[in-house]
């Protein structure tokens, strides 16, 4: 970019000109969304002991809804009904965490990454820490049956002569771990991390990075809405909300570069289906 020092006003239009997304790209902000996750899934969205739901993804809508200055209605249902529902136009966009990729990127438009979608071990409290996949050849391993983690598992067992052991909840497989019955536990990073954060007898540990990423979700035909939702993800990114988030639910300090604290530039997921392309810089300046 012209450094203004030395091209005066045209530098200052110039630079105006490709940091702001054009008007009509965005929509303009409503006084009320109505938003909808699953919240049975935690830490990301469960439910509380008064009622209604907290978690990560919860406070992450009224994030959203504060930076808007607009009502932000989070509904809870079942995971497999919220796609349907908002196609139907019952919700305004989802905002529970949604794993981007192809096949769902040609029926949905999603928002910039709000988070990596790894896998990550649980070992025994005090274990001596490992820094690669290669640390767990040999091991019992527990995972919830049926899951993308019991697949990767069964897929790597002649690679890293592991034994897989399933269970019917991953609650269950951390307890196995806890108990000796497992050398560790392979789940979702988030999960595995909040199941540290609340079971004393187990340890955070190797994190597997799958490249892929959580977006939130609109109708194909919402482009201006997504845009002015991505806008404010880069927003939370910048301003330190979503790290602080992190901290708040899993525990975890993000690390420089990861998705959650690093904006990406411009509207949805690169290489996927609905990525626009948009020279704006981040901002926390919505008027």
């Amino acid at each position: 970019m012209t450094n203004p020092r030395f091209g005066g006003l045209v530098a200052l239009a110039f630079m105006a000109a490709t940091t702001l997304p054009a008007q009509s790209q965005v929509a303009e902000i409503r006084d009320s969304y109505r938003v909808a996750l699953d919240g049975t899934f935690a830490p990301h969205a469960m439910p509380k002991l008064s009622g209604g739901v907290e978690g990560f993804n919860v406070d992450l809508a009224q994030l959203i809804g504060e930076r808007l200055g607009s009502e932000m209605t989070v509904d809870a249902a079942q995971f497999s009904g919220l796609i349907p529902a908002l196609q139907a136009g019952t919700y305004d966009f989802l905002v529970a965490p949604v794993t981007v990729n192809q096949e769902r990127s040609e029926n949905l438009l999603f928002t910039e990454g709000f988070m990596d979608t790894n896998f990550a071990f649980v070992v025994p409290a005090g274990s001596e820490k490992r820094d690669g996949i290669e640390a767990f050849k040999g091991m019992t391993i527990s995972v919830n049956r049926g899951s993308a983690y019991h697949t990767y598992l069964d897929d790597h067992a002649a690679e890293y002569g592991w034994t897989v052991v399933p269970f019917g909840t991953n609650t269950d497989a951390v307890e196995a771990v806890a108990t000796g019955r497992a050398d560790a536990n392979l789940s979702g990073a988030t999960v595995a991390a909040w199941a540290a954060l609340q079971n004393p007898a187990v340890d955070l540990s190797y994190e597997i990075q799958t490249g892929l990423v959580w977006g939130l979700a609109f109708r194909l035909d919402d482009a201006a809405t997504r845009n002015r939702v991505d806008l404010v993800l880069e927003c939370l990114k910048t301003d330190g909300s979503l790290a602080a988030l992190s901290e708040k639910w899993f525990g975890v300090t993000p690390a420089a570069g990861s998705t959650i604290v690093t904006p990406t530039p411009g509207f949805g997921v690169p290489g996927f289906p609905g990525y626009q392309e948009d020279a704006h810089q981040p901002s926390c300046d919505f008027s």
